[in-house]
Parts: structure tokens; sequence; C-alpha cells
């Protein structure tokens, strides 16, 4: 049965995309009522956006940034492993993202995810089994999301932008394990990011190949579609193993930084 779903899921028809589309989206999308006790959105969108208000908001996003700013500066040398919630203890993708944390971790690395379950959480604990510092940026969501319990330390996010600064900005390598939209959102900012000159470039490595062989695929045919320029696919290194995820980021280090790591 699991092997039929599969393969179901594979051939995505237009009409099944449409269907999921009608069940799942559509509501949300364009049928949403905005509940009015206790929702600062409905507020946001139906009372007029004063100049006053407007400052008050960015007081608060200034605080989280600062907050973020104030915890994570003297981290040490850092990566950032992306990945997944939903996956469960003894799954493949949850013991390979637990592996990689471990590998970061023993080769001298801060380990930094989202804080939360899965692959974030598998990370984590790597890193805390070999003995490295490893911290979440847990984000506060409507369906709580709480902060795994393999962290030396949990950093809550209100904003999901100022979490994604804070991600990328304090590291040195991008390790994406499998994920869904979360770990897309991520993907995607820190290619377009190296791609505009913004940061690094760093490393922005995909772990697992069977996983990503579609994403690999859709890029070709975006770029048979005039979308992607030739120098821009292959944006990411899409390796099977921490090892050779571990083996790239020290290659792409100036020799003294290499030489500083404290490995375990």
């Amino acid at each position: 049965m699991c092997a039929k779903k599969s393969e179901n899921l594979k051939r995505l028809s237009h009409e099944k995309w449409e269907e999921a589309w009608q069940k799942h989206w559509k509501k949300a999308q364009l049928e949403y009522e905005l509940p009015i006790l206790e929702s600062e959105e409905y507020f946001f969108l139906s009372e007029q956006r004063t100049a006053e208000k407007e400052k008050e908001r960015l007081e608060r996003i200034t605080a989280e940034f600062e907050m973020g700013f104030t915890n994570l500066s003297q981290l040490g040398p850092a990566v950032t492993i992306f990945g997944s919630a939903r996956f469960k203890p003894g799954e493949p993708y949850y013991e390979l993202s637990r592996a990689t944390g471990r590998a970061f971790a023993k080769a001298g690395f801060t380990v930094l995810t989202g804080g939360g379950p899965g692959a974030m959480e598998a990370a984590n604990r790597g890193a805390k089994e070999a003995g490295g510092p490893t911290y979440g940026l847990n984000i506060i969501l409507p369906e709580e999301q709480k902060p795994n319990p393999y962290v030396n330390d949990s950093f809550e996010f209100k904003y999901f932008f100022v979490r994604k600064v804070m991600l990328v900005k304090y590291s040195c390598a991008f390790i994406v394990m499998p994920g869904g939209l979360g770990t897309l959102d991520e993907l995607f900012e820190a290619a377009t990011l190296i791609q505009c000159h913004k940061i690094g470039p760093f490393p922005l490595i995909l772990v697992g190949g069977k996983f990503w062989k579609g994403l690999r695929d859709f890029v070709g045919f975006m770029a048979e579609q005039g979308v992607f320029s030739p120098e821009e696919i292959g944006f990411s290194r899409i390796v099977e193993t921490p090892e050779e995820a571990i083996k790239m980021v020290l290659s792409s280090l100036p020799t003294d930084f290499r030489n500083s790591l404290k490995q375990l």
C-alpha cells in the first residue's frame, strides 16, 4: 500500500494537484475569515496603518534583531543545518541528520538549527552527543513548536524573516537535509543571497541525492523554459554523506581559520 501511494505521488497530475488545492488550500487562500478576538492580523488589516503603529511594529522587530545579535554573536564558527520537522527517531533521514550534526560538531563547528523536531532535533542531538555546542532558533507558531531537548540553549523568534537572518548571518556553511516548504524557503533564500553576492560565497550543500533528484530535474526543466541561466544550474552541491559535506566545508575555509577549529 505504501509503495503504491508513493508511486501515485510521483505521478502527481494536474488533476491531483487541483484536488489537493481545493481540499487543503482554497479555504486558507480565498475563503479565510480572520478571528476577531486576539488576532493581530485582523487588526493590522482592518485598522488604519498610522505612523505611530508602524513605529511600534518596528520597535518589536528591532528588539528581536537585538536579541539575536546579543545571543549569537559569540558562538564561534558555526554551520546551519536545515531540514523537515516531520522525521521521527529511527527513520533514515532523521538518522542522516543526526550523523551530520555529530560530524560537524566533531570537526569543531557550532551547530545551529531551527530548534524544532525532526531533522532539526536530530542535528542538535548528534552535535550534543559528540560534545559540541549546539543551539536552536525556535519560531513561535499558532500550533506551538516546542524547542527540542538537545540544545545548549534555545532562542525564540516571532518573525520568520528575523530568524532566517540569524540562521544565515552566523554560519559559514548551510547544510540542507530533506524537507518541505520551510526547508525549501530557507534553501532558496540562501541560494539567492549567494547568487546576488549579498553573502559569502559560502558552501550550500544538499544531503541525500535520492531526495533531491526531483529538485535537480525541476531546475533542468526551468532552465529549458529560460528562467535559469547555465551558470545558475548547480547552485548547491548534492552529497550523500556527512563526510562529503565536512570535506567540502573545510576545503572552503582559509587555512588559518581551518587550523583554529577545535576538533573533538
